[in-house]
């Protein structure tokens, strides 16, 4: 009777088995099991599920949003996102890549969506689209997130949400030359007060002679 042979999707090698046996599964490493926990994790966001996310962190996780603040706590966790869900009620969020270790987690995102819900962070609805590139830096622990890592470029969001002028924007040139002008004239005065001391310490010195 002829044998069957089937290839471990491991090794990449064969392996005997005897007719009638079933394929083994192929063992599921911790790195994989991040990177399954990882995209789980991302997968309720993307559905704007803030209560499937916090069923992925432990009760004091914290969350170090490196633009915004630090978030503390599954509950905080949960309000912040349930406030950005509704804020941005189309936000559409994309796992670019994820990148496991052995307790720790990269996932590298993407993010659009329009400001025509509720406020956020105290900004009042601009209806301005958003584009985001992001990675987050995810620390598990017991199948848990246990910290949180996530740098972004706060900047873009503030133009993206309408809190700062579009890039090279004539709002933006006038914004520039208002700082520029400022600083030219704190710079002034300071070198004028300066002037005066020297000035002053100098007379000083004659006056003693």
């Amino acid at each position: 009777m002829a044998e069957t042979r089937t290839i471990s999707a491991r090794k990449g090698t064969e392996s005997e088995a005897t007719p009638g046996s079933k394929p083994q599964r192929p063992r599921i490493t911790k790195r994989k099991a991040l990177e399954n926990h990882a995209r789980a994790y991302f997968d309720a966001l993307a559905r704007r599920d803030a209560d499937g996310m916090a069923e992925h962190w432990a009760e004091d996780g914290v969350v170090d949003l490196v633009p915004l603040g630090i978030l503390r706590g599954r509950d905080e966790i949960s309000a912040f996102f349930r406030e950005m869900f509704a804020a941005f009620p189309d936000l559409e969020t994309t796992v670019m890549r994820v990148v496991a270790g052995q307790n720790d987690v990269a996932v590298e995102w993407r993010m659009n969506g329009n400001f025509t819900g509720s406020p956020f962070q105290g900004v009042e609805a601009t209806g301005r689209p958003v584009e985001l590139r992001g990675v987050d830096m995810i620390e598990v622990a017991d199948g848990k997130n246990v910290t949180n890592t996530a740098y972004y470029d706060g900047m873009a969001f503030a133009r993206g949400a309408g809190l700062l002028p579009a890039q090279d924007s004539g709002a933006e040139r006038a914004m520039k030359s208002a700082v520029n002008a400022a600083t030219k004239l704190r710079r002034a005065v300071a070198e004028g007060r300066d002037a005066i001391v020297e000035r002053r310490d100098s007379l000083s010195q004659r006056r003693a002679a």
